[in-house]
């Protein structure tokens, strides 16, 4: 067994979580107070009772007697009052600690490269950002606490009941030990076992997700069967890391019962047998009153070990969470000017950029565009097409070589200032289910409706959006399914466009569109393209030829440069042959 799953405390992570509690130590210190006032008056009423029966009903005094019952009366409207408020300020330190975590970890998961999306699952993202937050917060509103009161319950009717009886109380601590070791090897394997838990709810997560997103990839292919199948494997895992736990919880909590019940009979035969034979050893009040001890001493080590599991599962999650936390893979934002536009002047000088090590996708190209160009860039899948707009976000870092905009190195420019001035138009369209004016401004405050409608005039699109059902506030919902690709494409087009961009990078995606749609995007094209620096990943033959210049790329090298005209002066040239086989059809079409 490893480490990590020997010790049933990880006291750094504790000391880790605590740090989240210093905006609220008022509350904290409450529920300390609380803690301390809850374990005093469990043990009470006992106490009373005891009281009650010795000094009133066993020498038939009624006129004590209404007094210990007003006492007890008193007790426990004062308890009830403070559980309520025990409970309730538990949780709400739980909640408001995880919702800033969660706040935190969501920053966190905006600041990453590129790269880490590509090696991560959504689904277990999804599980860390949700699921696992709860099982934090549960720490605090069901776990440690709800402990701290138990073993503080326990230490004041430990003394309590020494107090009262020494005999009495020498039979309990001899059962104690027992359930003490029980609770021990209890909580050493429910560790264990939710840490299987939690593999199995990420991975469940992770499968749910991805197969709902790609539906109807798994529809059109028939894969229907294949991925039940899968899926009743992996719950199957699920199913078992679950039952594992139910298993350990039905072996301990009747033993607890078992043990409990044992020492109570024990009690009532010792001290039943004491009053009866009225050695003076024992009181009637001493009897009653230890039978009321035993299970406020037993319960809470049970119950103990019921909300070890809370703290457990909560453990785990807080585990994976600061793990995320932890992971250094944000882009190296070190850069102090602040673009509040671009000339538009581009140059890369030798970049080399590889996504796994060791193997290239560039291999050192240097292209320049002066300010206000439009240069193409075609080849084949996989040259590195997509990967020179990634870069020139900044989305991953290269390699070797220098990406320079106007001169200056895109590393000593700030990034939110970088992405501001580059507007991005890519082949696959991302909308959020939002309305459709949101999902150009992205909630941008400062670009207003008068300005998306101006813009979307100007560009054409204008009449298609207010054919929608509330036009501009038209709910596209998720991924924007309720939209054609033609029209995604024209809302990206429009998105670009209204954040008035120095630099214009478009994914052409025109292939799968219908020709009303193709026809609005080409003029979009022309329209945004104008006057400002643009790179265009060509797929159609009308945004070549109108380029300033063509970059032709095979496997992550700049194989041919030149316009249109010139390429094809070019005897077997690349991009010739590339254009004889592609694009020529088009031309004659």
């Amino acid at each position: 067994m490893s480490k990590t799953k020997e010790n049933i405390f990880d006291v750094v992570l504790f000391k880790r979580l605590f740090q989240y509690i210093k905006p609220y130590k008022l509350v904290f210190v409450t529920l300390a107070v609380l803690v301390v006032l809850l374990a005093i008056f469990s043990a009470a009423t006992p106490y009373i009772t005891k009281y009650a029966i010795d000094n009133s009903i066993e020498v038939k005094i009624p006129e004590t007697f209404v007094y210990y019952i007003l006492a007890m009366f008193a007790v426990l409207i004062l308890q009830t009052v403070f559980q309520l408020a025990f409970i309730y300020y538990a949780a709400w330190l739980g909640q408001n600690l995880v919702e800033d975590v969660r706040v935190k970890l969501f920053n966190h998961l905006l600041k990453f490269k590129m790269k880490y999306y590509d090696n991560s699952s959504v689904g277990v993202l999804i599980t860390r950002a949700v699921t696992d937050m709860e099982r934090i917060a549960d720490i605090f509103g069901q776990g440690l606490f709800m402990i701290f009161r138990d073993l503080l319950t326990m230490v004041v009717v430990f003394g309590v009941m020494v107090s009262t009886n020494w005999r009495l109380s020498l039979i309990v601590f001899v059962m104690l030990p027992i359930l003490m070791y029980a609770t021990r090897i209890f909580q050493k394997y429910m560790k264990v076992a939710f840490e299987e838990v939690r593999n199995e709810v990420s991975n469940l997560n992770s499968f749910v997700q991805e197969r709902l997103t790609g539906m109807k990839i798994l529809q059109l292919f028939t894969r229907e069967d294949v991925e039940y199948k899968k899926f009743t494997e992996i719950n199957e895992r699920h199913k078992k890391g679950w039952l594992k736990t139910v298993w350990y919880n039905s072996i301990f909590f009747p033993l607890a019962d078992l043990v409990s019940s044992v020492c109570i009979g024990a009690v009532a035969w010792y001290g039943g047998l004491s009053v009866v034979l009225e050695n003076n050893e024992v009181t009637q009040g001493d009897l009653i009153a230890f039978i009321m001890y035993i299970p406020m001493l037993f319960r809470p080590l049970r119950q103990i070990a019921d909300k070890f599991n809370t703290l457990q599962m909560g453990m785990v999650a807080a585990t994976r969470v600061f793990k995320v936390i932890d992971t250094t893979s944000q882009i190296d934002d070190k850069g102090t000017i602040i673009a509040e536009h671009f000339k538009g002047d581009i140059a890369f000088k030798n970049v080399v950029f590889s996504y796994v090590d060791d193997e290239e996708v560039l291999k050192g190209i240097s292209f320049d565009v002066k300010a206000g160009e439009t240069i193409a860039i075609v080849g084949a899948t996989g040259a590195g097409k997509s990967t020179i707009i990634n870069l020139l976000n900044r989305f991953y870092e290269i390699k070797d070589g220098v990406i320079a905009i106007d001169g200056v190195d895109i590393k000593a420019v700030t990034l939110a200032s970088l992405r501001t001035q580059i507007a991005v138009v890519l082949q696959d369209v991302f909308l959020f289910a939002d309305t459709i004016l949101n999902n150009i401004t992205l909630n941008n405050p400062d670009i207003t409706e008068a300005q998306v409608k101006a813009a979307a005039k100007e560009i054409g699109v204008h009449e298609f959006i207010s054919s929608l059902p509330g036009g501009y506030h038209y709910n596209v919902k998720e991924r924007g399914v309720m939209l054609s690709s033609g029209q995604r494409q024209l809302i990206s087009f429009l998105r670009a466009y209204v954040t008035n961009p120095s630099i214009l990078v478009l994914d052409e995606a025109t292939s799968s569109v219908d020709s009303y749609s193709e026809q609005l995007i080409q003029n979009a094209t022309e329209k945004i393209t104008k006057g400002r620096t643009s790179i265009v990943i060509a797929h159609r033959l009308a945004t070549i030829k109108k380029a300033d210049k063509i970059l032709v790329m095979d496997s992550g090298e700049i194989v041919e440069q030149g316009t249109h005209d010139e390429l094809l002066q070019k005897e077997n040239g690349y991009y010739k042959n590339l254009y004889e086989v592609q694009f020529l059809k088009e031309e004659v079409v």
